[in-house]
């Protein structure tokens, strides 16, 4: 039979209130290793500088950082073994602010959703191994990528799968990998970027144009305007030469008007003088005419009465042919002079 006394429980220690270790608040942000090269510096820098132009068009909720820190656990702020991507982007976040790192538990427990190393020959085994597990396994960011800055044909890339777990992108004709998340490609592209010219890691749209840094949409955007102000140019000479042809043809049209009216007044002073001609060849026929009555009506009076008063010769000579030829039957039908004298009058 079991006493109550052994039936009394055990006596527990008073609960005591427990709280939770708080995060580091010792964080480095700068561990004073300068990047590789200059190339590897700039080319980060063209990566970081082109997507946030081109993305800033659009959005505003991102972070976009490069060569920094990311926290994400305090092992690893115990360690202090591990240094920050050249390359990220943080979508869907306030982009309104700068960090001097970036601190998972103080974003939301966000980590990167793109990554880009770019890698020499003492990061490329760290970068193609434990940081790519780091990004799979702890990160879980969609599109990690890795380039060389001096070997063309060093560009790589992953996506993560379904099942959570890094499959190798494949590159199309053009050598480039498609990243889904920012939905963009990265290719190469050769030119000159602060004074260096070589070939550099670059964004690329869908339609395959590139993605340019602020001078170079700012070149891009005065090469525009300057095509748009010779092309008004070019059209205000059109225009200009379109006005002078029809000036021009006016001029001619106005100089052919001339030349015939010039033209129609030769032909008319031409007529002026044919008619003028004829109408002198007709008083000549008229005069030869009239002559020819007179001395045929003076011959014939001569012949009929002798001598004639003065002043006869000088009347006929005022009358015309119709007249004169009148009057030659009329010296016919009459019997002396002085009738005829009569019948002048």
């Amino acid at each position: 039979m079991v006493s109550e006394k052994q039936l009394e429980l055990p006596q527990t220690p008073a609960v005591v209130d427990w709280q939770p270790p708080m995060p580091p608040t010792d964080l480095i942000f700068d561990d004073g290793e300068p990047l590789e090269t200059n190339r590897h510096r700039t080319a980060m820098n063209v990566l970081i500088r082109s997507w946030q132009h081109a993305a800033s068009e659009q959005r505003n909720d991102f972070f976009v950082g490069g060569n920094m820190f990311i926290y994400y656990s305090s092992t690893q702020v115990k360690n202090r073994d591990f240094r920050g991507p050249d390359f990220f982007v943080v979508l869907n976040v306030d982009g309104s602010y700068p960090r001097q790192g970036w601190v998972v538990w103080e974003e939301e427990g966000r980590y990167p959703d793109v990554i880009v190393e770019l890698l020499s020959a003492s990061t490329a085994a760290v970068d193609k191994g434990i940081k790519k597990q780091t990004y799979e396994r702890v990160f879980k960011t969609p599109d990690y990528f890795v380039f060389h800055p001096f070997d063309r044909n060093s560009l790589e890339g992953w996506h993560l799968s379904a099942s959570q777990v890094y499959q190798p992108l494949e590159k199309d004709s053009r050598g480039w990998l498609w990243c889904e998340t920012l939905s963009l490609w990265l290719g190469l592209w050769e030119g000159t970027v602060e004074k260096e010219t070589t070939f550099w890691l670059r964004f690329y749209d869908t339609e395959g144009n590139l993605v340019l840094l602020p001078e170079e949409a700012a070149e891009q955007k005065v090469d525009a305007e300057r095509l748009k102000a010779d092309a008004a140019e070019q059209k205000a000479d059109a225009e200009r030469l379109k006005a002078d042809a029809a000036e021009q043809k006016a001029d001619a049209e106005r100089l052919k008007a001339d030349a015939a009216e010039q033209k129609a007044d030769a032909a008319e002073q031409k007529a002026d003088a044919a008619e003028q001609k004829a109408d002198t060849a007709e008083q000549r026929a008229e005069v030869a005419e009239q002559l020819g009555a007179l001395r045929q009506l003076l011959r014939l009076l001569s012949s009929r009465f002798g001598s004639l008063p003065e002043d006869v010769p000088t009347r006929l000579q005022r009358l015309n042919v119709n007249q004169l030829e009148d009057l030659v039957e009329v010296a016919l039908a009459v019997d002396s002079r002085e009738e005829f004298v009569k019948r002048l009058d």
